[in-house]
């Protein structure tokens, strides 16, 4: 079984079919929420693993407004989402990452400011990008809004795929799969996953979510046995689904109500973490069809070390481990096929970034803004603490050679930029 996710179909003939090849590409694009395999990982080698708030800085920029979107890359443009909200506009943003200038924004809409959660924001979806446009989501309360522009900011189309309700307010980031852009709309109400023709927007296919529970999931798409599947946790029940068509391969009901942490894989394991008001850790072999949840198709499943759950931040994976930081700071380690835990380490006191992977590597950005980078392997070895200053709830971004943090008021590109750009 391969390893590695459909999602980077960016420079896919850079990409080897395995997590353990040798040859590795010399950059890639972040083209939208965990980067371009959609599980947080960069196959880049020359990542910064030590900075601060004045060294190993190329260069910072204000960001306006508020939000807890991350940044995605693509060639000489980053795009950021935030919402300006003495004035209730919804806003792309685009930065050269040459210097951090600001090239242009755009005001999606101007709306009233829905009802979120304490640590959600009203600019919480990432936006994504294959280099030729950028697809970003907001709430126009009560419909979701999803809108296409091209690079250099020129609006293409505009859907609205239904309403939305939630009393947590809106977090659901676009992704892209061949010509498609995939969106969950998990919610407390008539629930659906939607695809649209990245095109022209014509809408390709609906999934009807059972249950219709609130949660924040991004789907994550997998090779299994060479055949794709959509996976992810949400509403009442983990499920995957045939990206193509939007047909259901597998469901396990429960364990819990609601998710926001991303599926990972690697070893043949699928590896859910989540969520409320239970707590729970998994591990699935994702061969299965029909409902998994009285089968040997859960290989392994925890539910009694609460303290090591993460409910927002998502895992990563590497080799035969899966790494993962609770919301209450605790980073902790597990063996893929067995689910052992090899060791925890309380490393923050918050955390709801999701962890990114580079160089052997893991990296997990606490709410404070202090990065702390471990080795991904088997026995906990820190390599640095790395403090900005500055609350931070986004996902850092990689791209070449070069890490992207947005924290409360500022986008930072850390590092030099190893590759020339053309």
């Amino acid at each position: 079984m391969t390893r590695i996710p459909l999602f980077g179909l960016i420079l896919l003939a850079l990409l080897s079919a395995s997590r353990r090849a040798t040859a590795t590409p010399a950059f890639e694009e972040w083209p939208q929420w965990r980067g371009p395999r959609g599980d947080g990982t960069s196959l880049e080698q020359n990542v910064p693993t030590h900075w601060s708030a004045t060294q190993n800085i190329a260069w910072k920029t204000p960001v306006p407004g508020m939000g807890h979107s991350s940044p995605v890359v693509f060639g000489d443009r980053i795009f950021l989402t935030t919402c300006i909200e003495n004035s209730n506009q919804r806003v792309l943003l685009c930065y050269s990452r040459k210097n951090g200038r600001l090239l242009w924004q755009r005001d999606v809409f101007t709306s009233p400011l829905e009802q979120i959660n304490q640590l959600n924001s009203f600019a919480s979806a990432t936006p994504c990008t294959d280099g030729r446009h950028v697809w970003v989501s907001f709430l126009e309360k009560p419909n979701i809004e999803l809108v296409c522009y091209d690079m250099d900011g020129k609006e293409t189309w505009r859907k609205s795929p239904g309403s939305f309700s939630s009393i947590h307010g809106y977090c659901s980031s676009p992704v892209f799969y061949k010509d498609m852009i995939l969106l969950n709309c998990d919610q407390d109400a008539p629930a659906f996953i939607v695809a649209f023709d990245k095109e022209a927007g014509i809408e390709r296919y609906r999934i009807n979510r059972p249950n219709r529970t609130r949660s924040y999931c991004t789907p994550t798409i997998f090779d299994v046995n060479g055949h794709p599947q959509m996976m992810l946790s949400g509403s009442k029940c983990v499920a995957s689904y045939n990206p193509d068509t939007g047909k259901q391969i597998w469901i396990i009901n429960g364990p819990t109500e609601q998710y926001v942490a991303s599926i990972v894989m690697t070893d043949g394991v699928a590896f859910m973490t989540g969520g409320f008001p239970e707590h729970h850790i998994m591990g699935i072999d994702p061969t299965g069809t029909g409902n998994l949840t009285h089968t040997s198709k859960i290989l392994w499943h925890n539910k009694t070390d609460h303290r090591a759950v993460s409910y927002v931040p998502s895992p990563v994976a590497y080799r035969d481990w899966f790494f993962l930081v609770s919301d209450g700071g605790l980073a902790t380690c597990w063996q893929a096929t067995s689910g052992k835990q090899l060791w925890k380490k309380p490393i923050s006191n918050h955390q709801s970034a999701s962890g990114i992977l580079a160089g052997g590597n893991a990296y997990f950005t606490a709410d404070d803004g202090q990065t702390t980078v471990f080795k991904a392997g088997p026995k906990f070895e820190e390599v640095s603490k790395n403090a900005l200053g500055e609350e931070c709830r986004a996902s850092p971004a990689v791209s070449r050679g070069q890490i992207f943090i947005r924290t409360l008021h500022t986008l930072w590109c850390i590092g030099a930029d190893r590759i020339s750009r053309k």
